[in-house]
């Protein structure tokens, strides 16, 4: 996800490959990115960290004791950090790296292709012009949502964050069922794809719930009506959410 950014940034030209500075964990990860990718590679904290204006924090929450241990004695005063850290509360980022201007997001894979949702909260210390600054680099990757309360990056990382998986999970069974009925596997994968596509199209362009777009497809007695009420007696509906609850009780204890 951090590579994700740098490139998305370099590509809306909101940074140049020449102040675009990546902190690798290996002097050889460096440089084979150095000899495929735009920017600025180091393995060497003492290298990059004090010269930054912003940093962002990508790396798997377990590792955070370890990044935290090689890079606090390097930060600067006014440094802003940017953590998308599952889990990792902004209080412990600033207790680690002694520093006050911390903003936590939490984004998810379409970001890749520019079509990601990232929810960000911050503390009091950063300012309104640096939240700014940071929003215009998040959206770079797709769309925006800023929070208030830390907790929801929390849940936005069991809703959004883990949501595109939940999403395969249903569409990978839908094509295992296509494929049971008949259909080749490529023929499979183009009638659930664009199915998926044409239904969240369908619900961006029009002012519907989601229940109103289920009766509509619904007829009674019918087709639909018949899977619906097969996914009503497994309870398939509240399983979902305690999924998604599951989730976020992760990315909390993870963060402890």
């Amino acid at each position: 996800m951090g590579l994700t950014y740098a490139q998305s940034f370099l590509r809306s030209r909101i940074v140049t490959s020449d102040n675009m500075m990546v902190l690798c964990r290996s002097y050889e990860k460096a440089n084979h990115l150095s000899q495929t990718h735009e920017g600025r590679f180091f393995s060497d904290p003492r290298h990059c960290v004090p010269e930054a204006d912003l940093h962002i924090l990508a790396v798997k929450p377990q590792d955070a004791p370890k990044l935290f241990e090689e890079v606090s004695g390097l930060v600067q005063p006014g440094q802003v950090f940017l953590s998308i850290m599952a889990g990792v509360r902004l209080s412990a980022i600033s207790a680690a790296l002694g520093v006050e201007k911390v903003i936590r997001a939490m984004p998810n894979l379409p970001a890749q292709i520019g079509a990601g949702v990232t929810a960000f909260t911050s503390t009091d210390a950063v300012t309104r012009i640096e939240l700014v600054m940071v929003q215009n680099l998040l959206s770079t990757t797709g769309k925006t949502l800023y929070v208030e309360r830390e907790d929801l990056i929390d849940a936005c990382t069991a809703i959004s964050g883990s949501g595109p998986a939940y999403v395969y999970f249903f569409m990978n069974a839908m094509i295992e069922a296509a494929i049971k009925m008949g259909f080749s596997l490529s023929e499979a994968e183009l009638l659930v794809s664009q199915t998926f596509t044409g239904a969240v199209d369908l619900y961006n362009k029009a002012d519907l719930s989601c229940g109103d777009w289920i009766a509509r497809v619904s007829s009674k007695g019918g087709t639909t009506e018949a899977a619906m009420e097969i996914f009503r007696k497994t309870a398939l509906h509240e399983d979902i959410i305690a999924g998604a609850n599951a989730a976020m009780e992760r990315a909390r204890e993870l963060g402890r």
